[in-house]
C-alpha cells in the first residue's frame, strides 16, 4: 500500500469517527431532552462517545494499515483529539475547558484508538 491511499485511508477513517460522532451525540441531545438528564450523565455520555469513536477509527486504521497497529490507533486518537480543539477553539475563540478535563479527554481519545488498533 503506497503512502498516498494509506493517508486517503486515514483520513476517511476521520470522516467515519466524526460521523459516528455526530450521530451519537444527536442520540445524547434525544435522551438529554427526554429523560432530562444532570450534567454528570451528559458529560459521561460525551466522554463515551470520545470513546467509542476513537475506537471505530483506531479499529478501521489498524484493519487498513496492518503494521503497527498500536501505533496507528494512538495517532488516530490524537489526531482526532486535536481536531476537536481546533473545532472547540474556531466555534468558542478561546479554550473555555480546564487543563485537567482536556487532558481527561486527550487519554480517552488516545487510549480508545490504540486499544481500538490493537484489536483490529
Amino acid at each position: 500500500m503506497n503512502t498516498r491511499s494509506k493517508v486517503l485511508s486515514f483520513l476517511r477513517n476521520i470522516f467515519f469517527a466524526y460521523l459516528l460522532t455526530a450521530i451519537l451525540l444527536l442520540g445524547l441531545a434525544f435522551l438529554l431532552y427526554r429523560l432530562h438528564l444532570n450534567e454528570n450523565q451528559v458529560n459521561m455520555g460525551i466522554m463515551f462517545i470520545y470513546l467509542a469513536s476513537c475506537f471505530l477509527g483506531g479499529f478501521l486504521s489498524g484493519r487498513v494499515l496492518s503494521k503497527r497497529r498500536f501505533l496507528w490507533g494512538l495517532l488516530f486518537g490524537i489526531l482526532y483529539f486535536v481536531l476537536l480543539l481546533l473545532l472547540s477553539f474556531c466555534v468558542h475563540h478561546s479554550l473555555n475547558h480546564s487543563f485537567p478535563g482536556l487532558m481527561m479527554s486527550l487519554l480517552i481519545c488516545a487510549g480508545g484508538g490504540m486499544l481500538g488498533g490493537m484489536l483490529s
